[in-house]
């Protein structure tokens, strides 16, 4: 396997994934590392959280064994649980409420007095989504979203007042508000429709708009697996991309989470992509 060796963090028979890092954001905030940027996997034993490097060029070689309740990182500390649920049972999923909110405050009191972006955010082909962000991270947002394009198009002074429009611009027939990873998967390796994303912008005269091209530049669709081995082409967003064997690969990293990260990657068969033939 060509690349560059990982970490090299010497694993115990097993320890489990519990969070990780995209290399935008900082990651699991609550890991007590101090990192601020880097790709990669978190991996908990005994308490302790350690950070295993998945950048570009990064070739990895670990299995995955069962899934279970990934638990909580407190203060540096993993907190672990044993429940059969995965990612997070029910005692260890936060749910963030803002993401449900149409204008009309889920919580006991509205909190979200600052500043807030609206902005449109283009998948390849030709998906195109409408999100609120508080302003401050809005280039952090898209980034964390995996889009290629994007666009600042209204600013307001709440998040109320933000989410109210947003609902309205979600009933569209031409923007969601949501978009799936196995759909973004699907577009990894294709272009945006510029001509309808700049039809659409017509329509918002932008404060600010975003070109993103971290992504991989890959040539056919990339398969989508659940897997820890390979070499790092790259992330998109929460997707990791490796090649392995002739073949390409998206791993949501979200689906690693929960597992049990082994030394060895198993001897199995794996679906390969067409250009592996080609």
């Amino acid at each position: 396997m060509s690349g560059t060796p990982n970490s090299g963090l010497t694993l115990p028979e097993s320890v489990q994934i519990v969070g990780y890092d995209t290399g935008v954001a900082g990651g699991l905030a609550s890991a007590g590392d101090g990192r601020t940027e880097g790709s990669g996997l978190y991996v908990a034993d005994g308490g302790t959280v350690e950070f295993i490097d998945a950048s570009a060029g990064t070739a990895l070689s670990y299995g995955l064994g069962e899934r279970y309740c990934a638990g909580t990182v407190h203060d540096g500390r993993h907190v672990a649980c044993d429940e059969p649920e995965a990612p997070y049972c029910e005692s260890h999923t936060s749910v963030w409420v803002c993401a449900r909110c149409t204008g009309t405050c889920l919580k006991d009191e509205m909190d979200c007095h600052e500043s807030h972006a609206m902005y449109l955010a283009a998948f390849a082909p030709d998906i195109f989504k409408v999100g609120v962000t508080r302003e401050w991270r809005l280039e952090t947002r898209l980034r964390e979203q995996g889009a290629k394009r994007a666009a600042h198009i209204r600013t307001f002074p709440d998040g109320r007042i933000a989410r109210e429009v947003e609902a309205q611009l979600a009933a569209r027939e031409d923007l969601v508000d949501r978009v799936r990873v196995p759909a973004k998967i699907a577009g990894l390796h294709r272009p945006v429709d510029e001509e309808a994303w700049v039809a659409l912008l017509d329509r918002f005269d932008p404060i600010e708009t975003f070109v993103f091209d971290e992504a991989p530049a890959l040539t056919d669709r990339p398969v989508a697996e659940t897997m820890a081995a390979g070499t790092v082409r790259g992330w998109s967003g929460r997707v990791m991309v490796l090649d392995r064997g002739g073949s390409t690969y998206a791993i949501d990293a979200r689906d690693l989470v929960g597992h049990e990260l082994l030394a060895e990657p198993p001897e199995r068969e794996l679906q390969s992509s067409l250009g592996a033939f080609g």
